[in-house]
Formats: C-alpha cells, sequence, structure tokens
C-alpha cells in the first residue's frame, strides 16, 4: 500500500471510557499517555447509560485537553432533558470543547421513557439550534445494521436522518466484514449522504469478551474467525496473534477502498493499538487544532 493511503487527511482517532474508581483513574492515566504518543487526531471519551458517568467524561475530556490532546465527549439523549443537555453544552463550550459524539444511547435499567430525545437525530437538531456551528457534531453509523432496526431501508433512512439535522461525521459500529462497510458507504451515497464515515475497529483479545460485546450490540463475528478463535480455547497468545492479523487485514483492505481514517475502541487498553497502529504505519496527527478546524 501506498503511503499516500495512510496520509494526514485521514482521521485515526481513539475511544476511551471513563474510570469508575481512584485505581482505574490512574490506569487509565498510564494507558492514555502511552496512546497519546501515537498521535491520534481525537480521543473520544463515552457517556454512560442515561448520563450516568457525566462527571467522569467531563473529567477525563479535561486532563485529555490539559494534556494538549484533542478530546471528544460522547452525548446520549436517553434519559436527558433539553435543561441538561443546554446545560452539558454550555459547559463543553466553556471549556473550548469544539467536537461531540451525539448517540441516542441505550435505556439504563428500569427506564421505561428515553427522555425528551427520541433519536439521536432530535439530539443532532437540538445542539445545532442551541450552538450553531461551534461544534464538530459525530454521529453513529451501522453497516450491518443496528439491531432494532426494523428493516435495512429504515435504519439508512434513520442515518439520513441524523445527517440532515446538521452532523458532520460518522463513526460505525465495529464489524468484520468490509464488504459491509463498502455496501453500506455505496448505499447512503445513493441517498445522497457523502460525510465522512470512519470505520469503528475493535482489537481481538479474548473470544469470550468479543462474543458478548457482540450478541449486545449485533456485531456480526464471520463464521471462520469465529471457529477459529473457538479452535485456540484458552490460548491467549494465539487468540491475540490471529486477532491481530484478522484486524491489521481488515484495516488495510478498508484504507485501500477509500475509508476515511480509523476509529479503534480501545477499552481502556493500550498493547493490541499500538501492535495494529504499527502493523499498519498509521501517521501521527501533529496539527491537530488546525485539523479539526478544517473538518475531519
Amino acid at each position: 500500500m501506498t503511503a499516500d493511503l495512510r496520509n494526514a487527511s485521514r482521521c485515526f482517532s481513539l475511544e476511551l471510557f471513563p474510570p469508575q474508581t481512584p485505581e482505574g483513574t490512574e490506569k487509565l492515566r498510564a494507558v492514555r499517555r502511552q496512546l497519546a504518543e501515537l498521535g491520534p487526531k481525537f480521543f473520544s471519551v463515552t457517556f454512560g447509560a442515561g448520563g450516568s458517568t457525566r462527571d467522569r467524561t467531563l473529567d477525563t475530556v479535561l486532563e485529555i485537553q490539559a494534556d494538549g490532546q484533542e478530546a471528544a465527549p460522547h452525548l446520549s439523549c436517553v434519559g436527558s432533558t433539553e435543561e441538561n443537555i443546554r446545560e452539558m453544552l454550555t459547559l463543553y463550550r466553556g471549556q473550548g470543547i469544539r467536537h461531540i459524539v451525539a448517540l441516542r444511547g441505550d435505556l439504563p435499567s428500569g427506564m421505561a421513557e428515553p427522555g425528551a430525545f427520541r433519536y439521536a437525530s432530535d439530539l443532532v437538531r437540538f445542539i445545532r439550534a442551541e450552538t450553531g456551528d461551534w461544534f464538530h457534531i459525530e454521529v453513529a453509523a451501522y453497516p450491518e445494521f443496528h439491531p432494532q432496526a426494523a428493516s435495512p431501508q429504515a435504519d439508512l433512512a434513520a442515518f439520513r436522518s441524523k445527517v440532515d439535522a446538521g452532523a458532520d461525521s460518522a463513526i460505525t459500529q465495529y464489524f468484520y466484514n468490509s464488504d459491509a462497510y463498502f455496501r453500506f458507504i455505496d448505499d447512503c451515497a445513493a441517498l445522497g449522504v457523502t460525510i465522512p464515515v470512519v470505520p469503528g475497529i475493535m482489537p481481538i483479545s479474548s473470544y469470550s469478551k468479543l462474543a458478548r460485546f457482540s450478541d449486545t450490540c449485533g456485531a456480526e463475528i464471520p463464521r471462520w474467525v469465529r471457529k477459529k478463535l473457538e479452535s485456540y480455547g484458552d490460548d491467549a497468545a494465539s487468540i491475540r496473534g490471529f486477532g491481530l492479523d484478522v484486524v491489521s487485514q481488515l484495516c488495510e483492505r478498508l484504507l485501500a477502498g477509500g475509508a476515511p481514517g480509523l476509529h479503534f475502541y480501545t477499552l481502556n487498553q493500550a498493547g493490541l493499538v499500538n501492535e495494529l497502529w504499527e502493523r499498519l504505519h498509521l501517521p501521527a496527527h501533529t496539527a491537530r487544532g488546525t485539523e479539526l478546524a478544517s473538518g475531519l
């Protein structure tokens, strides 16, 4: 692959989740500083169901910014009111945050109604109405379709509604079938949707964890990958090595096919992401501020 396929105009970014304990905070701080050496364009920081990690999300974002990195907090509309979303937007603006990942989110256990915003498109529209062009807004995309979607056509229509509401770019749910991603991009183009859609990448460290995540979120593990992982049993080294091969080859195909970058779900671990970044020879983003201002 030629070097220009990994040029600095592409977006290579990393996701973290906020820690729940002081020990977790220290661990994440060490992991994050290892990952920062890769020079990602930005770190995204997740937001718990119903806003359950609101303060920890903000604290993590502010630490990232204080270390000179770009940070993008997730913002979920489930369980939210217009008043508390407005409060969060004001707080983020006051801290100089210019980038948000706007999601519907999952209903917390025991919550029957989603709140003031039923869909992510409602949240995106509200952010635009309240803040204009202040924020670069990311939304979610589902190349294998959202597990709750009534049909592929309904899922594509839902994605288009987020774009029409003002989304600037999207990050996908993870997947291991590159054809699903490229077909999704073609289907979006047929609808006139041309915003950058960055593939979400999940490294493979444990078959049992991957299977559990995938069953929950509707991501397909190809049968040949599943069977191979099952065959390794408790052989962690073989799972790790095979997983690195599968994921790095997936990333190569995505970049060769024109994907506008890669977004790694780190699970607050540095090792596999470091290895993938090295294998793929991904670039460091050194001019973060100017790149974000000019669009991801």
